[in-house]
């Protein structure tokens, strides 16, 4: 019975574990592999929130600026990138009814906070702030770029009244009877934070180089000359087996405890959530605080992290091989070494004498403890809005300390975040007013009735000018827009692609996958082709691994070097005959080839079926119809264009194509959508759902180049040749 319960409470705290795994994990970069390097909402973990909020929230958790600098706004509003009344309807939006109220001297609220908002109130405190009273004329003359208003009354004295404005100011907050809010920011929940805040020493710099040196040659897909040996069994048995014996000694003196606290590990049988639960324990970390302590200790590190978690969730998405991995391995080696950090550095700590579990506990009490402004710091905020609201000393003198109190309220409530906040919805908000002057002016042409023929197109920005231009050559036509994946989700492989890649919206798992084969596989163009590229591979196989050793790095650098600049000043200085030099090349042929879409029996590579059923297919092509609202006036041509782009040079030329496909092409995709739609079986079941497909449409799947603005059409040879004159007709 006692061992039931022991093991229910095992259960227990490991599902408790996951779930706060799984929740931090929200706040990891959902970046895929770089060949599937598509942009996502980096705020996907604060969706539930408002914009502004959002962005707050996430830059102090993240360590990130949530808005612009206030300079910068400012500078828009020389450029008439702001107006004045942008920010003022801003202001008005925000504060609602408590815009007109009274603050003091016959101010609002609302002109208050314009004119802090649209002039600033410099930020300065402490030695800073001494400097600039010294060593500046802050102190000598006024302000230069104060409100017109503001600047009239002024004008009658001039700068002379400068410092007695200054030590008004002084004496007001030293009578006033407001209490400003502490300057203390929260206290660290990691031991590193707490030692580097109170002695100044990081053991981050320690754990980085060595885990990321682990980590990079995990996650290797190939490039390296020699695999990390162990690899084959997980993350956390990799480094147990790798870290246990002398390698530990190359990390540095600090990971001198290394090799003993994985003896522990070994001998007590513990696996990845046991062992970070031992970890967390030996830090004394309460159990209130694991789940902040584990999501600070994920996000020092979080692209490293993002890897670990998208390989553990999306293992189809990885190059070219995944290694069982999980964020929760990732979190018991990374607290190994920092155990190991945290040992060494508080040996060093002359006063402290216990272990890990009471460190964080002595360290807290060296930090320095919260303060109040001080009253120059307080004068000087006070100093500026007086001359933003035209104050002059003696108005001052005049306020009553409840004025003085109000003023300081107002100016604390209106601090540098909510002022940013503010000048970055007048900053929108002049956007939006001018797109919209915009489309007021511009022309407006309405889509005919019966168009000559219809082109789908994705809904990325980038398609936008190409359908405008489109549209306005050829009022005759009608442009559409849909995800580009065009609703076929499906792994994909090319004739000529190592591994097949999945061609959907990234939070998408395909279950379909479907192949391009050669149409006639036996002719002696594909032979030759065929002969050339195994050949091109294998001498690029030989170069990588021969360029890899120190004397053949050397030997090709010198060899090779010389040699590619020649094609590469073709492509750069005469780059039309580059490519028409190129494209004469028998290896630049391509063959015609043909997609395998339909369901076939058997187990696929990757996903769960060969291609799709007719029910399938109708499904998808019926469901694109209907939601564009095409599906009753359909034209005689139909084009459905997917995008990509090329790059000779950018490793990171997957973010350059359909965002919808995952960083791939959507061509396959609107080939794939074109043949399903041209079927004949397929528009018998969409007939007998109501959804008639005129037996004179047809379908063609392209694919638009966003680099060159060209454009691939696939499967000409499959359709009527009226079609196809007509299609290049109005081409």
């Amino acid at each position: 019975m006692s061992q039931t319960f022991a093991e229910q409470a095992r259960q227990a705290a490991r599902s408790r574990l996951e779930s706060i795994v799984d929740h931090l994990a929200e706040l990891l970069p959902a970046q895929g592999p770089i060949g599937t390097f598509v942009h996502h909402n980096t705020l996907h973990a604060f969706e539930s929130r408002d914009f502004e909020q959002a962005v707050i929230s996430a830059g102090s958790k993240l360590g990130c600026e949530p808005f612009l600098a206030e300079e910068a706004y400012r500078e828009e509003f020389l450029d008439d990138r702001i107006l004045d009344r942008d920010l003022r309807w801003a202001l008005l939006e925000d504060l609602g009814p408590k815009a007109e109220k009274i603050v003091f001297h016959r101010l609002t609220r609302l002109d208050l906070r314009e004119r802090i908002a649209r002039y600033g109130i410099p930020k300065a405190s402490g030695a800073s702030l001494d400097w600039l009273l010294r060593e500046t004329s802050t102190l000598r003359r006024f302000r230069g770029d104060i409100p017109m208003d503001a600047g009239r009354t002024f004008a009658n004295e001039g700068n002379a009244g400068v410092p007695e404005l200054w030590s008004v100011c002084l004496e007001a907050v030293q009578r006033s009877p407001y209490v400003p809010p502490s300057l203390a920011s929260s206290t660290p929940i990691r031991h590193r934070d707490v030692l580097l805040a109170a002695c100044g020493t990081d053991t981050d710099a320690w754990v980085h180089p060595v885990l990321i040196r682990f980590l990079g040659g995990f996650l290797d897909q190939g490039l390296a000359r020699w695999s990390l040996p162990g690899a084959e069994r997980g993350l956390y048995s990799c480094f147990l087996s790798l870290y246990s014996h002398g390698w530990a000694s190359l990390c540095g003196r600090w990971a001198s405890a290394l090799p003993r606290l994985i003896l522990e590990e070994r001998q007590l049988g513990l696996d990845a959530d046991a062992s970070l639960r031992r970890s967390l324990d030996a830090l004394g970390v309460a159990e209130d605080d694991v789940p902040r302590f584990l999501e600070a200790t994920a996000l020092a590190l979080r692209g490293w992290a993002g890897m670990i978690r998208q390989m553990e969730q999306r293992p189809d998405r990885v190059p070219a091989r995944s290694r069982p991995s999980s964020l929760m391995e990732y979190l018991a080696v990374r607290l190994l070494l920092e155990r190991a950090a945290l040992s060494y550095a508080a040996g060093r700590l002359p006063e402290f004498s216990g272990g890990l579990p009471e460190l964080r506990l002595f360290l807290r009490k060296l930090l320095p403890s919260a303060r109040l402004p001080s009253v120059r710091e307080r004068a000087w905020n006070l100093f500026h809005a007086a001359q933003l609201c035209g104050l002059t000393a003696a108005k001052m003198r005049a306020l009553s300390d409840a004025a003085v109190a109000a003023l300081e309220f107002e100016l604390d409530a209106f601090n540098e975040t909510q002022r940013r906040r503010i000048l970055h919805s007048a900053y929108e908000r002049r956007l939006r007013s001018r797109l919209c002057d915009a489309l007021v002016a511009h022309r407006s042409v309405a889509a005919p009735r019966y168009p000559a023929f219809q082109a789908i197109f994705c809904l990325d920005e980038r398609e936008e000018s190409f359908r405008r231009h489109l549209e306005e050559a050829a009022p005759e036509c009608e442009t559409l827009g849909v995800a580009g994946f065009f609703g076929v989700a499906m792994y994909y492989q090319g004739a000529t692609d190592a591994r097949p890649r999945p061609l959907c919206p990234i939070a998408i798992e395909p279950r379909h996958y479907v192949g391009e084969v050669k149409a006639d596989p036996e002719t002696a163009a594909v032979r030759w082709r065929r002969l050339g590229r195994r050949q091109s591979g294998r001498l690029g196989q030989l170069l990588h691994s021969f360029g890899g050793t120190f004397i053949g790095g050397y030997i090709i650098s010198a060899l090779w070097g010389p040699v590619s600049i020649v094609p590469l000043v073709f492509r750069v200085v005469f780059p039309r005959w580059a490519k028409r030099w190129t494209s004469v090349l028998p290896f630049s042929q391509r063959p015609p080839t043909r997609l395998l879409i339909d369901r076939r029996s058997g187990t696929p590579p990757i996903g769960a079926y060969y291609g799709y059923t007719k029910e399938e297919m109708a499904g998808i092509v019926g469901c694109l119809l209907r939601d564009i609202g095409v599906a009753e006036r359909l034209a005689s041509l139909v084009v459905v264009a997917g995008h990509g782009s090329t790059s000779l040079n950018n490793p990171h030329e997957s973010a350059y194509d359909c965002g919808a496909c995952g960083g791939g092409r959507g061509g396959p995709n609107a080939r794939a959508f074109a043949l399903m739609a041209n079927d004949p079986e397929v528009r018998a079941l969409l007939a007998a759902e109501g959804l008639s497909i005129p037996a004179a449409t047809r379908f063609v799947g392209a694919q638009r180049n966003t680099c060159d603005n060209s454009v691939e059409f696939f499967d000409l040879d499959l359709l009527p040749v009226q079609i196809v004159f007509t299609m290049f007709a109005a081409y």
